[in-house]
């Protein structure tokens, strides 16, 4: 069912706790984890980004989403095996297969011992991998909520056939991750100028921080092309419709507008074969990159916050 949410009451955040960063080993990989750890937490959420997998880029979210839920919860963010600062995996490229296992293998190290009911939270192809996440271990899941989930290829988006043409070439896409180390080299004040330019006038500080400090890295841009290439391979399957049906009452997912990621006829699609799933609209203008503006970020992290308030008995 479509629950319109145009209107949202949003109040401005005095963030009180900030995030916490740190680098940790998971399964031989060095992992860069941002979170805040509630005192006595109720529950814990587990975030998985999109693609590119820069925890980093949803600073201003998961303050906001912390502050909003009170702090009755712990808010983890966990990247994605070498899309990162530093070139700890020596050039290895990861796959959307490596990058699942990878979020599981966090959560048996990590969470294991968690006693509070796990929330997994994802934005774009992350929805999708936490959506695997889930069908891996149902039992240890009480809520999913996928973000601009891209769930299926959309066949009808130029910009997509176009990505998936650069991501199958080896030639493209190692010339693309040298012009862009290139660019990495220049003093930071003129590569803060270049991101602001052609990537967004409107994006927030921590998201231009992220863009200049991790994907200008040869490294990052050819592990994010190759977990394209990836994605695209994988996502020409049908989701499993069957799953999402039992286990419905769980599912929770927030589309755009204009996404060609997730697409509208995604949302319809959920919504024919998964009929108690819980679909919303936003219609407030953010983009599939809602983690790149404050503004964005706050409306997304008041939306989870209401509906994790709603969905979890706390």
């Amino acid at each position: 069912m479509d629950h319109d949410i145009s209107h949202p009451e949003l109040e401005v955040l005095r963030v009180k706790k900030r995030v916490a960063f740190r680098v940790c080993n998971v399964s031989s990989y060095t992992t860069e984890v941002m979170e805040i750890q509630a005192d006595n937490p109720t529950y814990q959420v587990l975030f998985i980004p999109g693609n590119p997998g820069v925890v980093t880029f949803y600073t201003d979210f998961v303050e906001a989403l912390y502050e909003l839920l009170g702090g009755t919860a712990s808010v983890t963010a966990v990247g994605h095996i070498s899309h990162t600062n530093k070139n700890w995996e020596h050039g290895r490229l990861f796959s959307l297969e490596d990058q699942i296992i990878h979020k599981m293998d966090f959560i048996k190290q990590e969470l294991q011992n968690t006693a509070v009911p796990l929330l997994l939270v994802g934005h774009s192809i992350g929805a999708y991998i936490s959506m695997e996440m889930f069908r891996m271990s149902p039992e240890k899941v009480t809520c999913f909520v996928g973000l601009y989930p891209f769930l299926a290829l959309n066949p009808q988006s130029t910009k997509q056939t176009s990505i998936a043409k650069i991501a199958e070439s080896h030639f493209v896409c190692v010339a693309l991750s040298i012009i862009v180390a290139l660019l990495g080299l220049l003093p930071r004040s003129l590569l803060r100028l270049v991101v602001l330019t052609f990537l967004g006038k409107s994006w927030s500080a921590a998201s231009i921080e992220a863009a200049c400090s991790h994907l200008v890295k040869y490294h990052t841009m050819r592990n994010i092309l190759f977990m394209a290439k990836t994605e695209f391979q994988k996502l020409s399957e049908t989701p499993d419709w069957a799953f999402m049906r039992e286990n419905q009452h769980k599912i929770v997912f927030l589309f755009g507008i204009d996404d060609h990621w997730g697409p509208l006829q995604m949302f319809e699609e959920i919504a024919k074969q998964v009929p108690d799933a819980a679909l919303s609209i936003e219609r407030e203008g953010h983009t599939h990159a809602f983690c790149c503006t404050e503004a964005g970020s706050l409306w997304v992290a008041e939306y989870v916050a209401s509906l994790i308030k709603n969905k979890v008995s706390l």
